[in-house]
């Protein structure tokens, strides 16, 4: 090699070449990984949410429910979309207001197994029963010979629609309460009822709204 001659450039390593791609490789792979995250829980589905506390055997209509977006992936299935609502449709438990609607909690009105009724507690309702308590109804009827007799439960699983308490001292703080209650309690209640039992209505254990 003479003084003129430029300098040989030394051949370009094949590892470095591989490491450089394997580089870029990876930095491609984790802002796709990046994207198809964020694009995932961008992906949302409306479906329905109660405007209000919804009890067993209601009738369920639009103005009962309100439309919400949310990112459900698998559990797409599990609740009501708006097109799944139909006519003639009761809630078979309990839905608190805000609660997405499960599509199990809702069925056909014509095999409700559940009515409303409402009693007259004679004792004082306390505070936590309210829409959508679970409670149990006891009565103290009289026996044969006009004696009242000790309570008893008449209705184990009932659930609260609505409570009107009257404060008023004549009142004695009683409320009247409208229940959900099973089909086959309904005899028992209006019988009680029309023999003016002494019905009492108090929390179910383990029963909270």
């Amino acid at each position: 090699m003479t003084a003129q001659d430029p300098p040989r450039q030394r051949p370009r390593a094949l590892w470095a070449d591989a490491r450089f791609v394997i580089g870029a490789a990876l930095v491609i792979a984790s802002i796709v990984g990046v994207w198809l995250v964020v694009a995932a829980a961008r992906q949302t589905t409306p479906v329905f949410a109660a405007a209000r506390t919804i009890t067993p055997g209601e009738a369920i209509t639009a103005g009962d429910l309100r439309v919400v977006d949310v990112a459900l992936g698998s559990l797409e299935e599990i609740y009501l979309a708006p097109t799944q609502l139909t006519l003639d449709t009761v809630a078979t438990r309990t839905i608190h207001a805000g609660e997405l609607v499960p599509a199990e909690a809702l069925g056909a009105a014509d095999v409700a197994a559940t009515t409303t009724v409402v009693v007259r507690s004679a004792t004082e309702v306390p505070a936590s029963v309210a829409t959508g308590a679970v409670v149990e109804v006891w009565s103290a009827p009289f026996d044969a010979e006009g004696v009242r007799e000790e309570p008893r439960i008449l209705v184990a699983d009932a659930t609260v629609t609505e409570v009107t308490r009257d404060d008023s001292m004549m009142g004695g703080g009683a409320a009247s309460v409208e229940l959900v209650i099973p089909r086959e309690d309904v005899a028992d209640v209006l019988a009680a009822i029309s023999g003016e039992a002494s019905l009492s209505v108090v929390p179910s254990v383990g029963g909270a709204p």
